[in-house]
């Protein structure tokens, strides 16, 4: 018994695509791209920023409770550290508090103060935005920038 080969038929050419209709359909993607990237192109910035203010709240509840255990809040520029590794002078210490000291949106360390300049009786903490620089408008703080 003999099985048949297959038959190696050509397709019609009405099922192909022609170029003209892949550079049609490019185009109509590049158009509906030029209408939709703009108007996610802004959201980048707002999300760092949320990011940023939910960093700063997390930071809030674990020096909230390491001020409970301990009687005050970490003092120093390195304070937040304290949240991760008990300090040595520390014998109520229950921590950690956070696994780790994560690095703002913009791939730089939060700035922590304690006691702090503007929070006399508690801390000073902020993140300086997406232009870098401490005391501008784009800052994200735990204190009421005053110009």
């Amino acid at each position: 018994m003999r099985i048949p080969a297959p038959s190696r038929r050509r397709r019609p050419a009405s099922l192909a695509f022609t170029l003209i209709e892949l550079l049609l359909v490019l185009v109509i993607l590049g158009i509906l791209a030029a209408i939709v990237v703009p108007k996610f192109a802004g959201r980048t910035e707002q999300a760092r920023v949320t990011a940023a203010k939910t960093q700063l709240a997390s930071f809030a509840t674990a020096l909230d409770a390491y001020e409970v255990d301990n009687g005050s809040y970490p003092k120093g520029k390195d304070g937040l550290l304290n949240l991760v590794q008990q300090p040595r002078d520390s014998q109520t210490w229950k921590g950690p508090y956070l696994k780790d000291i994560p690095a703002d949106p913009w791939n730089r360390p939060y700035v922590y103060e304690c006691p702090g300049r503007r929070n006399t009786t508690s801390y000073d903490l902020s993140s300086a935005g997406a232009d870098g620089q401490d005391g501008t408008e784009d800052d994200i703080t735990n204190f009421q920038l005053t110009r």
